[in-house]
């Protein structure tokens, strides 16, 4: 089933001309909840092997409410693109969109391995994925790139906002009790309020929502 792309730009562009890309597409972020009837959601993440020059990019699509597995699939590319720090997208969304094309069900939101609007210039990889396809997109990363915030409440379910200056660009989610949590940021088409529910109930008995953990397992499944 083909996932069709909004906006399309060339991908072995310079650092410089990268940044552009993102200033022209950050227009069309859209950041309050326009996601329709949720029946699947997918989770997405890539790994390199940087000797070889090869990413693996890896898709898994659930079943939601249940949160159980529907499809599963994995890709190989060339990277193009170095290792820039707020311009991953550049390097991981080439597989990601390839792992897309293949799969056989479309999602209806999508959690991305990474950051949302939680980024420089607002364009992190789940924003960047969202506004390309037009799909629902929630970054959900294991660290900070930008912001401050404060005391993260120890309870499942608790969270403080993430700040940048004063702007609220996302928020720092504790989905287990007593465990590091994870940081949230809008990618497309979804309002912060609305991503963190939608985290929350991705979440199993691990810190990672289970399609993102899902798709973190192929993508590492093999050496690329």
């Amino acid at each position: 089933m083909m996932i069709g792309l909004w906006h399309r730009h060339v991908w072995e562009v310079t650092p410089a001309e990268a940044w552009r890309i993102q200033e022209r597409l950050r227009r069309h972020v859209v950041l309050c909840d326009r996601i329709g009837e949720m029946r699947l959601v997918a989770g997405v993440d890539a790994s390199y092997d940087e000797a070889r020059r090869r990413a693996r990019a890896a898709v898994a699509v659930l079943q939601f409410p249940a949160i159980t597995l529907c499809e599963r699939v994995a890709v190989e590319r060339a990277l193009t693109f170095p290792y820039v720090p707020g311009l991953l997208s550049f390097r991981e969304l080439p597989a990601v969109l390839d792992a897309l094309q293949q799969l056989q069900h479309t999602p209806d939101l999508i959690l991305c391995d990474g950051q949302g609007i939680a980024h420089p210039r607002r364009m992190g990889l789940a924003t960047h994925l969202g506004v390309l396809t037009n799909l629902p997109t929630i970054g959900v990363a294991k660290s900070r790139l930008m912001g401050e915030h404060g005391v993260v409440p120890q309870r499942k379910g608790g969270w403080t906002p993430l700040l940048d200056q004063g702007e609220v660009i996302g928020a720092v989610l504790r989905t287990r009790g007593r465990v590091k949590p994870v940081f949230v940021s809008q990618g497309h088409r979804v309002s912060l309020a609305a991503a963190l529910g939608l985290v929350m109930r991705c979440v199993t008995r691990y810190r990672l929502p289970e399609p993102i953990r899902r798709a973190h397992s192929a993508a590492a499944a093999e050496q690329v």
